[in-house]
């Protein structure tokens, strides 16, 4: 048998580097929808027209895309007074402690913003299927909840950098969206 000299070593095993735009942003004002916010310019808003395989119950649900980053955080909109906000709030709570079970910590943070926007940003740590999730409401007309998920298995190792990254796109969002 004929080989080099050398030993082998053992490397680290590596990911992928990712390039991460400049943030800059975008307003979103269409006609027609109870809200209005800023988005990156490096994102793509569409409507989500299929909630698993049905349709969606109203059409302001939307999905703001990330291409080059394979994410996708889905926003859902339903109206305070056909739905009771009590029953909306411990949704939310439910879809994201449905997650706690494989994180390996949570942070919840207050949200309050000038605009009236007032609700919980989730931030989950570990292999998880959506890192980082948030509601906000006026408490009386309008309720919207977006989470953030990947086109890849959650490995909280390799999201890490674009969880954070986008995590500060979601909080730009957050602190800009107005009811209308």
């Amino acid at each position: 048998m004929i080989s080099c000299k050398e030993k082998p070593v053992i490397k680290p095993r590596g990911y992928f580097k990712i390039d991460l735009p400049k943030h800059e942003y975008q307003v979103f004002n269409e006609d027609g929808y109870p809200y209005s916010f800023e988005y990156p310019t490096y994102a793509k808003v569409t409507r989500d027209t299929s909630f698993f395989g049905e349709a969606t119950e109203n059409p302001w649900w939307i999905n703001i895309d990330f291409p080059s980053l394979r994410g996708k955080i889905y926003c859902s909109y339903k109206e305070i007074g056909k739905y009771k906000l009590d029953s909306l709030l411990r949704h939310s709570f439910k879809l994201s402690d449905a997650h706690s079970s494989k994180a390996s910590s949570k942070e919840d943070s207050l949200i309050s913003t000038a605009n009236n926007a007032h609700g919980m940003l989730f931030q989950l740590g570990g292999n998880v299927a959506t890192a980082n999730q948030f509601f906000v409401t006026d408490s009386s007309k309008h309720f919207l909840r977006g989470a953030l998920y990947f086109d890849a298995s959650p490995n909280e190792d390799s999201l890490k950098v674009v969880n954070d990254f986008l995590l500060q796109d979601m909080r730009h969002l957050i602190s800009t969206l107005k009811w209308k």
